[in-house]
């Protein structure tokens, strides 16, 4: 299991873009192919792209740690499941961590028919605790239809279907202040090269180009994911992140010496190293958004949850606060991601259908017109989203096919890549402050790790 910060951090992964339906971008995209307007609201599709058994009378269960806009969002789902089967269906709060609580719903005889669980790892301690129920045919059926494999098998434990994620989330994602941007002549870069020469054409303009949040070890994690994905590439990634290769294999080597490249040069980040590592994740993102024509700095890198923080000023995104992919360090653009998988955890005809229907293009459809998600549905047109930013974010995340990887850190055991002061996330603040001990970082990197997977 996680600690409680960190299974704060992925709940917020998926909770906080609904920030972005708040924030006054207007809905310059309309709905998907083919519907109508009582789509939204949870009435009869004109078409269908999924078959439901009836199931008049029926009553299910759905537990979920969402709340507030995101809640009634995925109600509004849930509704339309209920008209198309007669079944009834309650949304039950749940907390953080999740396991816990369906552990206590289990003991007690009461678990929901379906959950909503974040984080591979969790899918898997339900799954060999015998919690969890296979995926049925049909449901097996949508996600061949409208998955990539690494979905399909991100919600696999052992060979067998047990999930079928509903929800994603990009944390892949460079955040810019947009009058910074301009008023330096910079644009958008592609690549960690153009990259680096954005930063240097920002910082001569007079405003320090990149915030970072290194109070907060997580957000070193992720910058060494994406540098490392990209260019490693997505094998080596697994086998790190799996500890079947050391992190002392030439190849962390590579991805260190590239962030230090970022880390190396303190003009380039807000506050210098020792700034960095004062700086906790909220205020990287603010300090990024106020501060008229002068702002502490004029890009943050992290997920989409950053519209939260975003929001928490006066900066309107998409136009004042704009976004680009994680630049390609290799050959590609990485996307490191998240995301919430439905697992039955009850038999039956209903639970099965319910799994199904969230593996449709049509459950995918209704929730993505809502704003605040991203769907790791393939086959949803992405007009269904209501602005540019969200079909920025969602349509990198579905280019990446089966390159997209989750989370490293958080695949890995708590003691090495979830723990404040310890670990992955110690030594990379380490690192931040001493980006030219590369040698030293991998070695303690590889100790640590050594003694949390072997207990």
């Amino acid at each position: 299991m996680r600690t409680t910060l960190r299974i704060s951090r992925a709940a917020m992964v998926f909770t906080a873009i609904g920030a972005l339906a708040l924030t006054g971008c207007s809905d310059d995209g309309g709905g998907g192919k083919g519907t109508s307007d009582k789509d939204s609201e949870g009435g009869k599709e004109s078409s269908s792209s999924v078959v439901l058994p009836k199931l008049d009378g029926e009553k299910l269960s759905v537990a979920a740690v969402w709340t507030g806009a995101e809640q009634a969002n995925f109600v509004k789902v849930l509704k339309e499941f209920e008209n198309r089967t007669g079944a009834k269906v309650t949304f039950v709060p749940a907390q953080d961590p999740i396991v816990n609580f369906l552990g206590t719903k289990i003991a007690g005889g009461q678990p929901p028919d379906v959950a909503m669980i974040p984080q591979v790892g969790a899918v898997q301690q339900a799954a060999r605790k015998k919690w969890a129920k296979p995926v049925g045919a049909e449901a097996k059926a949508q996600l061949a239809k409208n998955y990539a494999k690494v979905w399909q098998d991100l919600g696999a434990v052992d060979g067998t279907q047990y999930g079928v994620y509903f929800k994603a989330a990009n944390k892949s994602l460079v955040w810019y202040n947009a009058k910074a941007f301009e008023n330096a002549g910079a644009s958008e870069p592609k690549t960690w090269k153009d990259f680096l020469a954005t930063a240097e054409t920002v910082s001569a303009s007079g405003v320090t180009p990149v915030s970072v949040g290194g109070a907060d070890g997580w957000t070193l994690t992720d910058w060494f994911e994406n540098i490392y994905l990209s260019q490693a590439g997505p094998e080596k990634y697994d086998q790190l992140a799996q500890h079947k290769i050391k992190w002392t294999d030439p190849s962390v080597k590579d991805a260190l010496t590239t962030l230090a490249q970022l880390f190396g040069k303190p003009s380039l980040i807000a506050g210098g190293a020792d700034g960095a590592l004062q700086t906790e994740f909220p205020a990287s993102v603010t300090q990024t958004f106020t501060g008229g024509d002068q702002p502490k700095a004029a890009m943050v890198f992290e997920g989409d949850f950053v519209s939260v923080n975003i929001a928490q000023t006066k900066a309107k995104i998409g136009t004042d606060a704009k976004v680009f992919p994680f630049p390609a360090v290799g050959a590609e653009s990485p996307v490191v991601t998240g995301g919430d998988a439905a697992v039955a955890l009850k038999d039956g005809k209903g639970a099965q259908a319910l799994l199904t229907w969230l593996g449709s293009t049509d459950a995918a459809k209704i929730m993505a017109e809502q704003g605040g998600f991203i769907s790791p549905n393939k086959a949803l047109d992405t007009a269904a989203y209501p602005n540019e930013v969200q079909r920025t974010m969602a349509k990198a995340l579905i280019a990446a096919g089966d390159a997209v990887r989750f989370d490293m850190s958080d695949q890995a055991p708590q003691s090495f890549g979830g723990t404040p002061g310890k670990g992955e996330w110690k030594t990379l603040q380490d690192f931040l402050k001493n980006p030219k001990d590369i040698a030293g970082t991998q070695a303690k990197l590889e100790s640590d790790a050594a003694k949390a997977y072997k207990s």
